[in-house]
């Protein structure tokens, strides 16, 4: 079986070399780099999972990680964090995080939370299926991709895994646990308001689409092929 690659991007050296040589020793192939912009010049899309610090001098790490979703790619990211600020944790989880570790942190945690994430992501890409479709907007599920009217949307992995959610079970109504529960991480601490914020920016994304993620009151949300009123 191929080994998985895992590219680690800190500028802290020697956290760097002690990473490195925890992930060979469980299996994995890992490269260093000590800053955001080295980093940029490898092909990421390459690898199966970046650990990226977020505080770097030049670029920090959530602005590599927007380059890196507005490119296209979708390759898994755990940050890695001094700033452990519910805001902070949002702005991750907003550019399409997989999981958020904030220092310090036991190598033992790193290396379960690695083993989760490339867990999940190996299960979803077996349950990759035929695009899923209603009326002009299409998710592309081989691709990741959302297309509404022809235009590509650019959406974070959280709001493409809601959206996949909400469509694939039209007129179900999830409350915002069961949100919490089917699309992040089983070991991230998440609010229900981030359930709001992302639906929310959802919403946004997809235009008069938007209209058929309605809101029960009281219950949650469901993708009503009739639309607010």
């Amino acid at each position: 079986m191929k080994k998985k690659r895992i590219l680690i991007v800190d500028d802290e050296q020697d956290l760097c070399e002690i990473l490195r040589v925890n992930l060979v020793a469980e299996g994995y192939e890992a490269e260093m780099t000590y800053s955001a912009m080295e980093a940029l010049r490898k092909d990421v899309g390459n690898f199966d999972l970046l650990v990226l610090d977020v505080m770097m001098p030049g670029m920090s790490g959530f602005e590599m990680a927007r380059q890196i979703r507005t490119s296209g790619y979708d390759t898994p990211i755990i940050f890695l964090t001094a700033r452990d600020a519910e805001e902070d944790k949002l702005e991750g989880f907003k550019l399409g995080a997989d999981d958020y570790i904030s220092k310090p942190f036991s190598v033992r945690e790193l290396m379960a939370r690695v083993r989760a994430v490339l867990a999940r992501t190996a299960t979803s890409n077996k349950d990759i299926a035929s695009p899923l479709v209603f009326e002009g907007l299409t998710i592309d599920l081989s691709q990741r991709k959302v297309i509404a009217d022809g235009e590509a949307l650019n959406l974070t992995k959280t709001e493409l895994e809601l959206l996949r959610l909400l469509l694939s079970h039209q007129g179900r109504v999830f409350s915002r646990q069961q949100l919490l529960s089917e699309v992040w991480p089983s070991d991230v601490v998440v609010t229900n308001r981030t359930v709001d914020v992302n639906i929310t920016r959802l919403r946004k994304k997809l235009g008069h689409y938007g209209q058929h993620i309605t809101t029960r009151q009281g219950y949650g949300y469901l993708f009503d092929t009739e639309g607010e009123a």
